[in-house]
């Protein structure tokens, strides 16, 4: 589906950012797997195909010379450059807490580490693309990206969810809708996924009652976000542009 094509997964150290990475090298892509600290080991066990055709790069989302020193480095290796995927999570230390103990600094700090990256990224990507005539951006949203959190999932676990993460997730949705619309006309395509809970051996009790409110498959893996990514990154999805794909098994309705 991806044969010839050079993609960059941003955020591929990630548990979906790895099923992304795997999942467009067995699709024929060349793949730029990047993140703050590139860890090669995640990828040992790839075939030797796969391997040449996965290169790492690091880059800081918040720093715009880390991503323009990252283009630069790809606009020399991969020519050119057909389609980024942000999937990243960046996020400080004080990152977790409930609402009450939420800081103003820290919540600003993971709100300008989470949208700001993801701003600056497109932005970047976008002055790219423009100068090559054609390019597609996968931004990554949630399901508490368009609903409001169901808190009782959480009682009795040592699990919250964080105001920050819905304050960012809703916002991306926007941007991806907002760049849609102002990129009109220079064949640059911007799309969002929201995946629903992806299962990373969570508190049972929490599982259980998130798998309630799904109608089939329950908790997510990474392999169901990736099928709905290589379709947004291929050419069938070429007249899909400024959506939002919610990928949840109806846990949102």
């Amino acid at each position: 589906m991806l044969t010839g094509q050079n993609v960059v997964v941003v955020g591929g150290n990630g548990l979906i950012g790895q099923g992304l990475v795997k999942a467009a090298l067995a699709q024929g892509a060349n793949v730029v797997c990047a993140s703050r600290s590139p860890n090669p080991g995640l990828f040992s066990d790839l075939d030797a195909s796969e391997q040449d055709r996965l290169t790492f790069s690091a880059v800081n989302l918040s720093d715009g010379a880390s991503i323009d020193a990252m283009l630069e480095q790809l606009s020399e290796t991969h020519v050119p450059i057909h389609s980024v995927v942000n999937c990243s999570f960046p996020r400080n230390a004080s990152y977790g807490a409930k609402f009450e103990d939420v800081t103003f600094e820290g919540f600003c700090d993971n709100v300008n580490l989470h949208l700001g990256g993801a701003f600056l990224l497109c932005q970047k990507f976008v002055r790219y693309f423009e100068t090559v005539g054609e390019g597609n951006i996968i931004n990554f949203s949630s399901i508490y990206g368009v609903m409001a959190p169901r808190f009782e999932l959480y009682e009795g676990t040592d699990m919250t969810k964080e105001v920050e993460y819905a304050v960012c997730k809703s916002a991306i949705i926007q941007l991806t809708r907002y760049l849609a619309t102002y990129l009109k006309g220079k064949n640059i395509r911007v799309n969002c996924v929201s995946p629903g809970g992806v299962f990373n051996n969570q508190d049972e009790r929490f599982v259980r009652r998130y798998e309630s409110h799904c109608l089939n498959k329950g908790m997510l893996e990474a392999n169901d976000v990736a099928e709905t990514v290589m379709f947004l990154l291929s050419d069938s999805s070429r007249a899909f542009n400024g959506q939002n794909f919610i990928l949840d098994d109806g846990f949102s309705l």
